[in-house]
């Protein structure tokens, strides 16, 4: 039994021609109510089904995240890292690992092989600024930072630095600091370590 359902036609006359022979079927044969405000014919990069987009590679259609399921995704990410929640260092790890992994689950059919590093590279990001941000007082950073990275100068002037919490995430010493390799042994999660396509290429 399927509560919902997309029939791909190669035109919009053979679509609609589909949707007026199925609609008396599904309603007088198998008695079901059919939401009318909810079906319709529109071109397939237009339809948002179960969170995945559709579209077209050479002459296959292909299945794609839907921008809203991506804006959905960082809103969640942003949640799980905030320091708000009073969650701890190793908690937050866990509960992040969980959500990405089950998500890059859920959208294993889509394409996701050119998304992976850019969603990566913006996550390494925010997580270097939710640690930044933790390190409140001058103090506290520059001692942090000290026992990461032994050239006192650099650390002096990224501890002092005024920059906004986002902009420092990406200042080279906080980079150098709190490295891909060291977020890595440290635990935090990344989307390559979980995605596994259900189709290659």
């Amino acid at each position: 039994y399927a509560d919902a359902l997309v029939i791909f036609c190669k035109s919009r006359r053979s679509a609609q021609r589909t949707l007026d022979n199925l609609l008396p079927f599904i309603e007088t044969k198998l008695f079901l109510k059919v939401n009318k405000e909810k079906t319709h014919v529109a071109y397939m990069r237009d339809i948002k089904f179960l969170s995945y987009a559709f579209g077209r590679s050479n002459v296959k259609c292909q299945f794609y995240i839907h921008v809203d399921s991506v804006k959905k995704m960082k809103s969640k990410i942003r949640e799980l890292t905030s320091r708000n929640n009073g969650w701890s260092y190793e908690y937050h790890k866990q509960r992040l690992t969980w959500y990405i992994r089950g998500w890059l689950n859920y959208f294993k059919l889509a394409g996701l092989k050119s998304r992976i590093k850019e969603w990566d590279g913006w996550l390494r990001h925010r997580i270097r600024m939710c640690i930044w941000k933790s390190w409140k007082r001058v103090r506290t950073r520059y001692r942090n930072l000290k026992k990461l990275i032994p050239d006192g100068n650099r650390v002096r002037m990224a501890a002092f630095c005024r920059k906004k919490y986002w902009r420092m995430a990406s200042h080279p010493t906080v980079q150098s600091a709190l490295s891909d390799e060291r977020l890595l042994r440290a635990g935090y999660p990344t989307f390559k370590m979980y995605y596994h396509p259900v189709f290659k290429g």
